[in-house]
């Protein structure tokens, strides 16, 4: 067996080698040297034990994990695949392998600050880190905001609040087919948002081997190429499907002599699984954690005394709340998928791979050479009660068991184009919120302006910065008096009325903008009839994004403000004094406040002013800030894509900050100006262009 590694101008691992699982060594390998701080911090974060050199803000995060069972469940899956899939799961063995030969002597200059060595990698770590970078993604914890809201609000309030929380991530996707391109050949485009990190969450390389050839972005710390990938006659990509996957069930549980026991829709009390861990914590004691799992799945919150610091309701048992989840279920995670996606050669192949998919939820575009396309989703949605679907149901009482699974909806394209952008498009059968239409509806207005279009054209729809959700703050604001208002409110009126909408980094009019819109937010939510719901329940840590009410009136605003009834909340009179405040300071551009925020584990040694940015929440140009709690984007284009089906090379895609992990590496940062400018970088396919690293 032999292999190569080879770089691009832009240190992009190309790998080749005699077959895909001495590739898969080598992609291990490869990750492990330019990633290796990275998947080491993904790995603690696995396992739960990240505390151990992070220190207590991480806590939350391990002992949730560890409650989850999350590295149990990977061990699952990875029997199920040595069981039902061998080579995939021997394929996995030898990324790993890859992985513990890159790690062996790491001279990353972030282990030496957190006083940690590289540890060894397991078989099933790979499934641990996917399985723990998407335990949120489905956003579960939108069920305890409902109860929430519902108990503090009345049941009429969860609807007002009914968007994409601060806590979920999307992307945006577009198919546009050969008889609306310049070449005759589909194209296909796109970035997924999320929290952008440093490094960054995707990894551009290239995986060849006499079998295939496939460019893409892959997971850093995951073999193949899952999410968006071309193989030079087929490509594919991915936005979160907002699908409802994960449920919540209130348990009932008793201490015996013999441990805990959980109170079954049948009336009786069963034996629940129970043990004890220990998450070491860095310049603290250690923590003891009871592990708990019923017939529903492993408790996250609370036990039989309930939450900690918790009061019960009068007439409730002491909370315990328990997660069921599908990998947990079935033992598959999906990972049967990945190596018939680098085998695809059409677009039959990737609908095949995408049955074999679990979690998370995906929308599926994928396009090929001979002028098939495909828009589906994958993944795995269990048949239950609509009760389980909104919020937290009993585990007592019959009728929320899972009932199989949904068959994955499937649809086609409007005038030789699909969008997916987290709307409701075909998972809608699937989920209960979905993130407004915007984004979606101005990408197939983008795309409507002209009847062919060409790869190269692609990034001026990644950079749109149109902002369709101010309109109803914008309609409270033409409704106004001016007489009412003082002469510096009424100008910025007059100017926000005459505003293009558009949220550019240059733009004052934007940045006054969000200044009135943070004020109204604010406002809003120290109103009597809404501050009810401030002061969250006592639930670990790790749920507060979803349970802060500030930020969930922002991202809801526009709902908020065209309800018909706000709870007699007087809207236009918050407008007005929200304008007023508004009015009165200066107000520079949007970019001076609304910078990238990266979350990095370690703090960088040399702090830099981050660089302003263009875009918004609910812009093409996802760049989140969070309304009424701060501008500064810590979610955006995680990536950006565009696969041509015509000529590979052709393609362009480009990450934030660099191809390479290591700080002082030329590749750490030098595809930066690119994303900040909206730019793309060619993927170069020709190996007569590529340098030669090293055989390995």
């Amino acid at each position: 067996m032999s292999g190569a590694i080879f770089r691009d101008p832009w240190g992009i691992p190309h790998l080749r080698a005699d077959d895909a699982r001495e590739l898969a060594r080598l992609q291990g390998l490869v990750t492990a040297r330019d990633r290796g701080w990275q998947i080491e911090v993904e790995r603690h974060r696995a396992q739960g034990a990240s505390a151990s050199f992070l220190g207590a803000g991480e806590l939350s995060w391990d002992v949730l994990v560890r409650r989850a069972r999350v590295a149990d469940t990977a061990r699952r899956c990875l029997a199920r695949l040595e069981e039902h899939d061998p080579e995939t799961a021997d394929w996995i063995r030898a990324y790993v392998t890859g992985v513990n030969e890159g790690l062996d002597g790491h001279d990353a200059p972030e282990f030496a600050r957190a006083g940690i060595l590289p540890g060894r990698w397991e078989p099933w770590t790979p499934l641990a880190v996917w399985l723990s970078t998407h335990l949120l993604f489905a956003g579960f914890p939108a069920k305890l905001w409902r109860d929430h809201a519902a108990a503090r609000l009345g049941a009429d309030a969860v609807g007002l609040f009914a968007t994409d929380g601060p806590g979920t991530s999307g992307s945006n996707g577009w198919l546009v087919a050969g008889e609306r391109t310049v070449t005759g050949q589909a194209v296909v485009a796109g970035d997924p948002h999320r929290f952008i990190e440093d490094p960054g969450v995707y990894q551009q390389i290239r995986l060849s081997c006499p079998e295939f050839d496939v460019v893409g972005l892959a997971v850093p710390g995951v073999p193949g190429i899952a999410h968006f990938g071309h193989t030079g006659t087929v490509a594919w990509a991915i936005t979160n499907a907002m699908a409802d996957y994960q449920d919540l069930y209130r348990e009932r549980l008793r201490r015996t002599g013999a441990g805990i026991e959980a109170l079954g829709p049948d009336g009786v009390w069963r034996r629940a699984a129970r043990h004890t861990e220990t998450v070491e914590v860095a310049g603290e004691e250690p923590v003891e954690v009871e592990v708990v799992e019923t017939d529903r799945g492993p408790v996250v919150i609370g036990g039989p005394e309930g939450l900690d610091g918790g009061v019960p309701e009068p007439g409730e048992p002491p909370l315990a709340v328990a997660l069921r989840y599908p990998p947990r279920v079935t033992g598959d995670l999906g990972f049967g998928a990945l190596l018939p996606l680098l085998r695809a050669r059409r677009v039959a192949d990737v609908d095949r791979a995408a049955d074999l998919w679990a979690e998370p939820v995906n929308v599926v575009l994928a396009a090929d050479t001979e002028g098939g396309t495909l828009h589906r989703v994958a993944g795995r949605v269990p048949v239950r009660s609509a009760a389980n679907r909104l919020r937290l149901v009993p585990a007592w009482e019959p009728g929320h068991e899972w009932r199989g699974w949904h068959e994955p909806p499937r649809a086609g394209l409007d005038d030789g184009v699909a969008v997916m952008a987290n709307q409701r498009g075909p998972a809608a059968p699937l989920g209960v919120e979905f993130a407004p239409p915007h984004r979606a509806g101005r990408i197939a207005a983008l795309l409507a302006r002209r009847h062919r279009w060409s790869a190269a054209d692609m990034a001026a729809i990644h950079t749109d910065t149109h902002l369709a959700s101010a309109a109803p703050l914008l309609d409270h604001l033409a409704a106004l008096d001016a007489r009412d208002l003082t002469g510096p409110a009424s100008a910025l009126r007059e100017r926000l009325l005459a505003w293009d909408r558009h949220m550019d980094a240059g733009s004052t009019d934007a940045a006054a903008f969000a200044a009135l819109r943070g004020a109204v937010v604010r406002r809003l939510a120290a109103e009597p009839a809404l501050a009810a719901a401030a002061a969250p329940p006592p639930y670990p840590e790790v749920f507060r994004p979803w349970l802060a009410l500030v930020p969930r009136i922002g991202f809801a605003l526009e709902h908020v403000l065209s309800a018909e009834d706000l709870f007699g909340v007087d809207r236009p009179a918050v407008v007005r004094a929200a304008l007023e405040e508004a009015a009165a300071p200066p107000a520079g551009a949007w970019g001076d406040t609304h910078r990238l925020a990266p979350w990095r584990a370690l703090p960088s040694e040399e702090p830099q002013e981050e660089p302003g940015l263009s875009g918004d929440h609910d812009c093409v140009l996802c760049t989140s800030a969070v309304p009424g709690v701060t501008d500064l984007a810590a979610r955006g284009p995680a990536a950006r894509y565009v696969w041509d089906l015509a000529r590979r090379e052709d393609s362009r895609w480009v990450v934030p900050h660099g191809a390479s992990g290591r700080p002082g590496s030329p590749h750490h940062r030098d595809q930066q100006s690119l994303w900040l400018a909206g730019d793309l970088a060619p993927v170069v396919t020709d190996w007569a262009q590529l340098t030669k690293e090293t055989d390995v």
